[in-house]
C-alpha cells in the first residue's frame, strides 16, 4: 500500500544549523518587554505609594482605597483615625490611604 503515498524524511535546515543565541532571543527580548511595560511601573507605583504614606500627617484630607473620605485625626505607626463626618472617626491601616486630596476639598461636600 506505500507505493500511493511517498515516504517523508526529515531535512536539514536550509540556513545550516542555529546557534543557541539565537534560539534564546526570543526570549531574552520577551523578558525585556515584559520587566519595561509591567515590572518597572508597577515598582515605580509602590515607591511613590510608599513615600505618600509615610509622609500623611494630622489634618491630611485623603481618599482610602475603599473610597471613603476624610480628615486624617490621629496616626499612628501602623494605623490612622479618619474622621469620615462630624463625631464619627474609623480607624484603617496607614497603607490603605489611596491619594491625599488638596487641602479643603471636603468642606465643597
Amino acid at each position: 500500500m506505500n507505493f500511493f503515498i511517498s515516504d517523508a524524511f526529515a531535512q536539514a535546515p536550509a540556513g545550516g544549523e542555529t546557534s543557541a543565541i539565537t534560539g534564546l532571543l526570543p526570549l531574552v527580548i520577551f523578558g525585556a518587554v515584559l520587566y519595561f511595560l509591567m515590572i518597572r511601573p508597577q515598582v515605580k507605583r509602590q515607591k511613590e505609594h510608599k513615600k505618600m504614606v509615610e509622609a500623611l500627617a494630622k489634618g491630611d484630607e485623603v481618599v482610602t482605597v475603599g473610597g471613603m473620605a476624610g480628615k486624617i485625626t490621629d496616626l499612628g505607626e501602623n494605623f490612622l483615625l479618619l474622621e469620615v463626618s462630624d463625631g464619627t472617626a474609623v480607624k484603617i491601616r496607614r497603607q490603605a490611604v489611596d491619594s491625599v486630596l488638596p487641602k479643603g476639598s471636603l468642606k465643597e461636600l
